[in-house]
C-alpha cells in the first residue's frame, strides 16, 4: 500500500484509514459512521465502495499478503541472474522493512483480527503468506547452504517477527527516524540469519 506514489483513490483512503481505526481501537470498537467521517464522506456513503467492514477487513489482509508475495516476486524477477543470492536477500528485507515501517497499522490488524475474517479469505491469506515464505526459504539456503530446510523456515519466520515488531516500537515521532529505524532493523535481521548460518 505504502509503496504508491500517486494519489490514492477514495477506496485506498477507506481502507488506510479503516485499517489505523481498527488497529487503534479493535474492528468491533468501529463503526462505519467513523471510517467514513475520516475520510470525509457519510457512512452510507462507504457502501459505494464497501458492503461492510468485514469486507474492508478482508481487503486489508487478504491484499497486503498478496502485495508482499507480489513485491518479493518482482525483487527477483529484477535481480534475474545479475544480481548474487546475498543482494537478493538484502533486497527482500529492504522491501519487508518497507512494509512493517510504512504499513504497521496492517500488522497490528493481522495479529488481533485474522480469525474475523471468513474460512476463505483466512485461508487465501495462509496460502499467499506459506508461498512468501518459501521464496524467502529458497533464497535464504542459496545464501547459507548449510541450512536444513526447517531451520531456513525458522530462521525466516523469526526474522519476520523481529521485522513485523515495529507497531512495539512506540509512535513515529520516538523512533531515531525512518532512515536509522530500517537501517537498524535491516543490521538484525542480517545477523539473525547469520546467526542460523552459523549454528
Amino acid at each position: 500500500m505504502a509503496s504508491r506514489t500517486d494519489a490514492p483513490t477514495r477506496r485506498e483512503q477507506i481502507l488506510k484509514e479503516a485499517a489505523r481505526l481498527f488497529a487503534e481501537r479493535g474492528f468491533h470498537g468501529v463503526g462505519v459512521d467513523e471510517i467514513g467521517a475520516a475520510v470525509g464522506i457519510s457512512g452510507p456513503g462507504l457502501y459505494r465502495h464497501f458492503p461492510g467492514k468485514d469486507a474492508m477487513l478482508a481487503e486489508l489482509l487478504v491484499g497486503i499478503s498478496g502485495q508482499l508475495l507480489t513485491g518479493a516476486k518482482r525483487r527477483l524477477a529484477e535481480s534475474d541472474g545479475h544480481s548474487g543470492p546475498s543482494a537478493v536477500l538484502d533486497s527482500l528485507i529492504e522491501g519487508h522493512i518497507d512494509f512493517a515501517l510504512d504499513d504497521r497499522p496492517l500488522i497490528t490488524l493481522h495479529d488481533r483480527e485474522l480469525d474475523r475474517l471468513r474460512d476463505s479469505d483466512r485461508k487465501l491469506v495462509r496460502q499467499l503468506q506459506r508461498q512468501y515464505v518459501e521464496l524467502w526459504v529458497e533464497v535464504v539456503r542459496e545464501v547459507y547452504p548449510g541450512l536444513t530446510e526447517p531451520t531456513a523456515r525458522s530462521a525466516v519466520h523469526s526474522v519476520f517477527g523481529l521485522l513485523n515488531s515495529t507497531p512495539h516500537l512506540g509512535r513515529a515521532g520516538t523512533l531515531p527516524g525512518r532512515g536509522a529505524t530500517a537501517e537498524l532493523l535491516h543490521r538484525m535481521a542480517r545477523g539473525a540469519f547469520a546467526a542460523a548460518g552459523a549454528a
